[in-house]
């Protein structure tokens, strides 16, 4: 039994990793969120009233906050998930991603090498610390080729050029001070529990009120798509047998356009849904301005991760997209945050008046 801290464990990926340690493993988790606008305590009240179970509202640029944490816990872990995720939300306001993504692993590292230098010499060395990041950093691909854990990394946007630069902030703590690290990128997840601003969600949602669904440009953009709980699997699978200091990339070898991913959906829309307000959900779908930016495709090799620690998606992707339109068929509230989103109407990630952050210094 382990003590495992999973920084935005109220998100979408980070309380999918909650409710696996709790219900399948014997580890005591302990949940730590800022509770933005994108965590949400439901999607771990399943597992909530176990006694291997905590909770701590914490923002973790908070040094004060996330110390007390270390001495309170002592955990043997770190799964650091939590992050500003939204590209369309960095363009429209990019403080929050640096402060978030880059001053809150910097917190974290820095709190996670004090606690751990305090350890007996082999509790040091059984201790992890995973950061779990995205393919964007890479920038984007071409019609060929995929991301390598050696691919030199170009981010684009706001978003991806916070993570990147996390990314380095970690590499930077094993070399210079033996911090015993791990570095995940991931492609694209989705699944159950995923904030309703997202492709999939927002396409199932405007489905169900038969109103338009948009398109960024063409449509044919590619991503490679990873449902939640295979990434979980890999999570686990990285901080059980991975070799600290090294990275290895996630991905589902389930490459689909956008378009082709709307136009699934809305073909399972047709086939599942009870009473629907259209006759195809395909002619909802309508082209609008791409955002800036907008990276072309991305692709993951994911061989290093299969070879060198044996793991595999057992989702393919017409199973757990169809698993995925199921789940929120039978939670359709899931998706009503958007209704109360003063901004839900209009579209982020456009080059409007930017909105100016303050950074913390």
């Amino acid at each position: 039994m382990q003590t495992i801290f999973v920084t935005g464990g109220a998100g979408f990926i980070g309380s999918a990793v909650v409710r696996h340690l709790i219900s399948r493993t014997e580890h005591r988790v302990v949940n730590i969120d800022k509770l933005t606008y994108a965590g949400n305590l439901e999607t771990v009240a399943d597992v909530s009233d176990s006694d291997r179970y905590s909770f701590e509202q914490v923002d973790i640029v908070d040094a004060d906050a996330v110390a007390r944490l270390f001495n309170t816990y002592r955990p043997n872990a770190i799964m650091h998930l939590a992050a500003e995720s939204h590209v369309d939300r960095s363009i429209d306001g990019p403080a929050d991603f640096i402060q978030t993504n880059i001053v809150g692993t910097y917190v974290l590292l820095e709190a996670a090498r004090t606690f751990r230098d305090s350890l007996s010499q082999t509790d040091q060395d059984s201790f992890r610390f995973l950061h779990v990041s995205t393919d964007e950093v890479y920038g984007s691909l071409g019609d060929t080729g995929y991301f390598e854990e050696t691919t030199p990394y170009a981010p684009s946007s706001p978003y991806s050029a916070s993570k990147a630069s996390s990314d380095h902030l970690v590499r930077a703590w094993f070399e210079t001070f033996g911090l015993p690290v791990l570095v995940t990128n991931c492609s694209n997840n989705y699944g159950p529990f995923q904030y309703p601003e997202k492709l999939i969600p927002v396409v199932i949602n405007k489905a169900l009120r038969g109103e338009e669904i948009p398109v960024y440009g063409s449509g044919d953009h590619v991503r490679d798509w990873l449902f939640v709980e295979d990434h979980v699997h890999a999570l686990l699978t990285v901080l059980d047998k991975g070799r600290p200091g090294e990275t290895y990339n996630i991905g589902g070898h389930n490459e689909r356009s956008n378009i082709d991913v709307v136009r699934t959906l809305c073909s399972l829309m047709d086939e599942l849904m009870e009473e629907p307000k259209v006759g195809k959900h395909a002619d909802l779908i309508r082209f609008v301005d791409d955002r800036p930016g907008h990276d072309f495709r991305y692709a993951i090799d994911a061989g290093k991760v299969g070879r060198d620690l044996g793991w595999k998606p057992s989702e393919s992707f017409e199973s757990g997209i169809k698993r995925t339109v199921l789940w929120y068929l039978d939670h359709r509230d899931w998706l009503n945050p958007t209704e109360s989103d003063s901004d839900e109407v209009a579209r982020r990630g456009v080059l409007r008046t930017p909105k100016i952050g303050t950074l913390k210094t």
